[in-house]
């Protein structure tokens, strides 16, 4: 059944999962799509993509009906973003089109609420495309791409600009962009209405500690904070947030005290409700960090709650809060958890996915 809510297809009780891996052979499976038991949380094969190379990174377009993939990430002389459409009824993601990702590394895609914007940050050399989408989800030409060369005072990390995330502002005027190579949160303002949307903000960046690599960033949903988790530094840094411009209020380690280097941290999500926010680490810890979020917009540690795997690149909170699926790229395992709406902890529920590779994860609404 196909209810319509607000413009935005929703399946009745069926929720989709997403996931992309680093197949490194495009002859094997690189995307697969999951059907989420939203009552139990088991997940079921629905269906999965070969003939695509490293699917590193995924987002869906707002109305559910296409999924975006950087692909050919960690590709040399690569780089391609590329669309998919998904059919539930059909189960099936059938490949659109694709571009070139306007640098090495393509490794985060955000789209503009309305749907008409394809955002793309790249790693290796430091660069953010914009591209405009058609209706049926076709990636358009390039239409902007600005490159960046600074670096920062990690020689071996830092020789240059490296843009990790590409995230619009709670009300899509500004786009920010965490670049882990030169330390800093670059801001652009986004004006959708016009052939190249993207202008310097009047703050042009938010200045990050000095070798702390910002990395993933997210808005709570009162849209009044911002959390930029630093792969570096092992930290979360919290900014108060208005039209534009970031202040800096706090900065947390998503780490215990006793571990004093060699940090991984990864990705960072808040729960629907806004009560609390979740970071991932990789390296030694293998886990989400759990954090209350004040009234301040402050965080306190909550807990450490292992992601039963090796290196989880990426983790994803389904729309109802009610579960929060990650993803182990070193041991290519995907697990679900149940979380408990009241203290924040997370439960297992459900059998281990197995996918070689897996490194990005995306459900549906």
């Amino acid at each position: 059944m196909l209810i319509i809510l607000s413009g935005i297809p929703l399946y009745a009780q069926n929720k989709y999962v997403f996931f992309g891996s680093f197949n490194r052979d495009k002859e094997t499976e690189g995307i697969y799509v999951y059907k989420l038991d939203t009552i139990k949380g088991k997940l079921s094969k629905v269906a999965s993509v070969k003939g695509i190379l490293n699917p590193s990174f995924l987002t869906l377009s707002p109305n559910g009906k296409y999924l975006f993939a950087c692909t050919e990430s960690k590709t040399k002389n690569g780089g391609r973003v590329s669309s998919f459409e998904f059919n539930p009824e059909k189960k099936s993601l059938t490949f659109i089109n694709s571009q070139k990702s306007g640098g090495e590394n393509p490794v985060y895609l955000t789209v503009h609420k309305n749907g008409k914007w394809l955002v793309n940050g790249n790693y290796t050399e430091g660069s953010v495309s914009v591209y405009p989408l058609s209706e049926n989800g076709f990636i358009e030409p390039l239409a902007q791409n600005f490159q960046f060369s600074e670096g920062s005072i990690n020689r071996d990390r830092q020789e240059r600009s490296h843009i990790h995330s590409t995230v619009f502002s709670p009300d899509f005027k500004y786009i920010f962009l965490p670049d882990l190579g030169a330390d800093k949160i670059r801001s652009y303002k986004f004006e959708d209405d016009k052939k190249e949307p993207l202008t310097v903000a009047e703050k042009s960046f938010t200045q990050a500690v000095l070798g702390s690599g910002p990395r993933h960033f997210t808005f709570h949903p009162n849209g009044k904070f911002a959390y930029c988790i630093e792969e570096m530094g092992g930290a979360v840094s919290v900014y108060s947030y208005e039209n534009g411009r970031l202040d800096s209020i706090q900065r947390i380690n998503t780490h215990p005290d006793k571990i004093k280097d060699n940090f991984e941290s990864s990705d960072i999500h808040i729960s629907p409700d806004g009560r609390f926010l979740y970071a991932s680490n990789r390296g030694s810890e293998n886990n989400i960090a759990l954090f209350s979020i004040q009234h301040d917009g402050t965080l306190k540690t909550v807990a450490y709650e292992p992601t039963k795997g090796r290196h989880p690149r990426t983790f994803a909170l389904d729309s109802t809060g009610k579960f929060l699926i990650t993803t182990n790229a070193g041991t290519g395992t995907a697990f679900v958890f149940k979380r408990n709406s009241e203290t924040g902890l997370l439960k297992k529920v459900g059998k281990k996915i197995k996918i070689p590779g897996v490194s990005s994860v995306e459900i549906s609404r």
